[in-house]
C-alpha cells in the first residue's frame, strides 16, 4: 500500500530534514566517550541510545505483537542502568536493533490497513498512526539531546 500519507509518516520516522537523524547522531562517537556525562546533562550517549532503542521497540512490539502486554515499569525499565556500554559489541547492537525496528516501524507505516484503527492491544486513542508519531516524536527529542551531550563533550563536527 502506498499513497503520499504513508510515504510521508514512514520518511518522518528517519528524516533529516529539519534535524539532524539518529544515523548522524550516533555515528562516530568514540568508545572512550559513549558513557562520559557531559556538565549539566543527565545522560550518557549511550543511555540515550539505549533508551531510545528500548522505547521503540516497544512501540512496535505494542503494534505489531497480538499478545502484547504493558509489563515494563516506567521510568526504571526504559533507561538502563549502567552509563556505559558494557563493550564494543553491545554499542553496536543498540546502534543495530534501532535502525531494525525502525525500518519495520516504516514498513508498518506503508502497510497497514488503517492507520487510524486502534492497535488492537491497544485502548480507544492508541492508533497505529498515534504509534509511529509517537515514536518520531519521542527519537527526535532524545537525538537532540545526543548531539547536545556530544557538543558538551566536544565530539560533534
Amino acid at each position: 500500500m502506498s499513497d503520499p500519507v504513508r510515504e510521508q509518516l514512514a520518511r518522518l520516522l528517519d528524516w533529516e530534514e529539519a534535524h539532524v537523524g539518529f544515523d548522524r547522531a550516533v555515528d562516530g562517537i568514540p568508545a572512550a566517550m559513549r558513557g562520559a556525562h557531559a556538565g549539566g546533562f543527565e545522560h550518557t550517549p549511550w543511555q540515550l541510545l539505549e533508551h531510545m532503542r528500548i522505547a521503540q521497540d516497544d512501540i512496535l512490539d505494542f503494534c505489531v505483537n497480538d499478545h502484547y502486554a504493558q509489563t515494563m515499569q516506567w521510568p526504571d525499565d526504559y533507561w538502563p542502568a549502567s552509563p556505559q556500554p558494557p563493550n564494543d559489541a553491545a554499542w553496536r547492537k543498540s546502534v543495530d536493533a534501532f535502525t531494525q525496528s525502525r525500518e519495520k516501524l516504516k514498513a508498518l507505516a506503508r502497510e497497514v490497513k488503517d492507520l487510524t484503527e486502534p492497535v488492537p492491544t491497544g485502548t480507544r486513542n492508541q492508533t497505529y498512526l498515534r504509534a509511529m508519531l509517537l515514536v518520531a516524536d519521542h527519537a527526535a527529542y532524545h537525538v537532540g539531546q545526543l548531539v547536545a551531550v556530544r557538543r558538551a563533550l566536544g565530539i560533534w563536527t
